[in-house]
């Protein structure tokens, strides 16, 4: 059947509290707590997105990305560095060697206010320095206008630029509205060729949240089931304990499967995550917490 893009699948918005509210009474102790601990650890993209960012603070945030921890040399990579455009080549030299990727947003991040050429250019430009992911984010404006031929059009002409390069979709659910919208979003951004649907910007208030998680990985469940084509999901924003973690993985195993479980198809854009992952893992380790002052903020 052709996809519509005037129709979405509803929301039952009282099965998705219910389910949740199940999710957060999961907890996994001893051997198996440190392993998904390190696999969530290797599921970040270590993030700067601030006005002064600089080329030191870049490469700070690089060498975090590969040696999280000096104290416990066994702990994994994380999965991506993500900065602005013009700090792409510097992240890419610093990675030089490593398997952790480079993420640029893109097209007028976070507004998603531009002209569509002008975010193509942005675009054609990122992936020129290097980045080896690009998370755009939609025009929000468009789509609560109703233009969701627009915002689909727009998501399929950056996708055209990446060839090799995954996209990563970022809707910003917070300004979204309801749960149907998130969902309507997430099958417009997955129809128009994305390769990971994104909660947020981390610049609003309202970031990820476990019910709206939860209604776009059940939009990539029916995807896969109709298409067999694998879409990759990326909470943001909002998620900063070892314990919030370990809950959306016991989500996303639930609605997905374990397929879903590793770096490629599963990111959290969750920065200060990485430090609670630490801290909990050098409490399982060695029997006691280590100090927040012995770990980097960035």
């Amino acid at each position: 059947m052709a996809f519509d893009i005037t129709k979405h699948t509803a929301v039952d918005q009282v099965g998705i509290e219910e389910r949740v509210a199940r999710f957060n009474t999961r907890s996994i102790k001893g051997e198996s707590k440190s392993k998904v601990l390190k696999l969530a650890l290797s599921m970040i993209d270590l993030t700067t997105l601030e006005g002064k960012d600089t080329d030191g603070k870049v490469k700070q945030l690089c060498q975090k990305a590969m040696h999280p921890f000096a104290d416990m040399p066994d702990l994994p990579r994380v999965a991506a560095v993500c900065v602005y455009p013009n700090h792409v080549k510097t992240a890419k030299q610093a990675l030089r060697g490593s398997n952790v990727k480079v993420a640029s947003v893109a097209t007028a991040f976070p507004s998603g206010n531009s002209l569509l050429a002008i975010k193509m250019e942005e675009t054609k430009w990122a992936i020129e320095q290097g980045a080896d992911e690009i998370d755009m984010v939609i025009n929000r404006g468009a789509f609560l206008k109703g233009e969701y031929q627009k915002v689909h059009d727009e998501i399929a002409s950056i996708q055209s630029l990446c060839n090799e390069v995954r996209l990563k979709v970022i809707l910003e659910t917070g300004e979204l509205s309801s749960l149907d919208n998130v969902r309507k979003a997430s099958e417009i951004a997955i129809h128009a060729g994305a390769d990971f649907i994104k909660t947020s910007t981390g610049k609003i208030n309202a970031a990820a949240n476990m019910p709206v998680t939860l209604v776009m990985l059940e939009t990539i469940k029916d995807h896969f089931i109709k298409t067999k084509k694998m879409v990759g999901m990326k909470p943001a924003g909002g998620i900063s304990s070892a314990k919030q973690a370990i809950q959306y993985l016991v989500m996303l195993n639930e609605t997905l499967g374990p397929d879903w479980l590793n770096p490629h198809w599963f990111r959290f854009g969750a920065s200060s995550l990485a430090n609670d992952i630490i801290l909990q893992l050098g409490k399982e380790k060695f029997g006691s917490y280590y100090s927040k002052d012995y770990i980097s903020i960035d």
